[in-house]
């Protein structure tokens, strides 16, 4: 049981340098004609971008359907429940808090929200394939410990 447990947190902070590095160079790099779209104004609720959404959901219940499958891989369905958490926590912070697809009406005013929130605003600065900064979804340097107004809109992108 202490063993899943830690294959599930494990994962979850695994999977922070796994969405910097995808962002980076696979969001930013190759497959920025899905990307696009999220750093610059469209119609619609749904975009490109939320293909990635499929893709890392796709992982995740491979590995958890692989793990109850194959008695000898049941360690990946703990993996995959891993990478279930990050992605409810991405979304509920990218999506909900950050770029308010969910409609809330709560300012967020912790020092660590602040500077995930502010860094991800100077990330969406950018608005082409070059140039951006602020890979991180869930973790952001101290550099980025400055106050967000509160009167700072959010990412719209």
């Amino acid at each position: 049981m202490l063993l899943n447990v830690a294959l599930v947190i494990g994962t979850f902070l695994f999977m922070e340098g796994v969405a910097w590095f995808t962002h980076k160079y696979v969001m930013h790099g190759f497959l920025w004609s899905w990307h696009n779209d999220h750093h610059n104004h469209h119609k619609g609720f749904f975009e490109r971008n939320d293909l990635f959404a499929v893709v890392f959901s796709t992982v995740a219940i491979s590995l958890i359907v692989a793990g109850i499958e194959v008695e000898s891989l049941s360690f990946l369905t703990w993996i995959g429940a891993g990478v279930t958490l990050y992605g409810v926590f991405y979304f509920v912070f990218h999506d909900v808090i950050v770029h308010q697809r969910v409609k809330l009406k709560h300012r967020f005013k912790g020092k660590y929200m602040q500077r995930i929130i502010r860094a991800h605003y100077i990330h969406h600065k950018v608005h082409t394939k070059e140039g951006a900064e602020a890979f991180g979804f869930l973790y952001a340097p101290k550099k980025f410990d400055r106050t967000v107004r509160s009167n700072e809109p959010a990412a719209k992108a």
